[in-house]
């Protein structure tokens, strides 16, 4: 028992020294190819961050084991739309400014992303067509953010860390470092998908229950980390810009991709109910907070914080 919780310790850092390390040469990438800050942001970030999603995920359906799939996603939607805001709100000075207008016009689009994958299984079932309307969601999106002029207008800044390519030998070795940190994605995922069976049969809780507890929280810790040095450096927007992208790109393309791979069925959804119940409170709160006051302050950031851990307690207290 003690051997795989530190299999799984290890996979979920390992996952997440990875994706920051992705991000960072991503970035580099990005400024050689002279990428606007909002490009990288929203999407060079959010994206590698949902880098582990995607292989746990593809790992757990080929494996035939969905339910650990569909339970990182909601448990992983329901972590940044609480604990993760709150934890970034914490390491602020005051607090977590959302009056861009990137930040306000996502908002909605946001949270009806979030929910979308609770609507589409309702028949239990994830199909080819219902992945490829989830991916033409994202590349909406996609549209919707790329059509505003405005988004366009300013450039990564060149003092945010990471080293500048120099010539092409410079792309081309951070292309080979790229591909060389998917591949160890790739088999890091193999240990928490290993680590989630043997959780599930130890200790006789279901594997959605496993996927939306353990797994989709440790997959979280990309988003946290970036969210807790962005917030440091005073960039609310690009915290917020961050995990909601990350809702975006695991809800959307992520589990998407998931569904035309492998199509997936989920015969008991019961243990989806109490996650399912409370990713839609924290959604429409997440909404008011940010569209009201356009920022989160502090105490807003514990009252996020408190729906996650009464998610917790009522996941752990209440057997439906």
């Amino acid at each position: 028992m003690v051997f795989q919780i530190i299999i799984f310790i290890v996979s979920v850092f390992v996952l997440s020294w990875l994706s920051s390390h992705l991000v960072k040469t991503l970035v580099d990438i990005a400024k050689y190819l002279h990428w606007r800050e909002f490009i990288i942001a929203f999407f060079v970030m959010a994206f590698a961050a949902s880098l582990p999603n995607l292989f746990v995920d593809l790992n757990a359906v080929l494996h035939g084991l969905p339910e650990i799939a569909f339970g990182d996603i909601i448990g992983g939607n329901l972590v940044d739309l609480t604990l993760v805001t709150a934890i970034a709100v914490f390491f602020t000075k005051k607090i977590l400014p959302a009056n861009s207008r990137l930040v306000q016009g996502s908002a909605l689009f946001t949270i009806l992303i979030a929910v979308l994958p609770l609507l589409m299984i309702l028949d239990g079932n994830l199909s080819r067509i219902d992945g490829l309307i989830l991916i033409f969601v994202f590349f909406l999106y996609s549209y919707w953010i790329f059509t505003r002029e405005e988004r366009f207008k300013k450039f990564y800044k060149k003092d945010r860390g990471g080293k500048s390519i120099k010539g092409k030998f410079g792309f081309f070795m951070n292309l080979g470092k790229m591909i060389l940190l998917l591949s160890l994605l790739l088999f890091a995922s193999f240990g928490v998908i290993n680590s989630a069976q043997f959780f599930s049969d130890k200790l006789g809780i279901s594997l959605s229950l496993v996927g939306i507890l353990i797994v989709g929280l440790g997959n979280c810790f990309p988003e946290t980390y970036f969210s807790i040095v962005s917030a440091k450096k005073g960039e609310g927007w690009m915290v917020l810009g961050d995990l909601m992208g990350s809702v975006v790109i695991c809800s959307t393309l992520v589990l998407g991709i998931v569904a035309v791979v492998a199509p997936f069925e989920i015969k008991d959804f019961s243990p989806f109910l109490i996650a399912r119940a409370f990713t839609l409170i924290a959604a429409m709160l997440f909404f008011i907070v940010i569209k009201t006051g356009q920022k989160i302050t502090k105490k807003e950031g514990l009252f996020l914080l408190s729906i996650y851990m009464a998610f917790l307690l009522t996941e752990i207290f209440i057997k439906i």
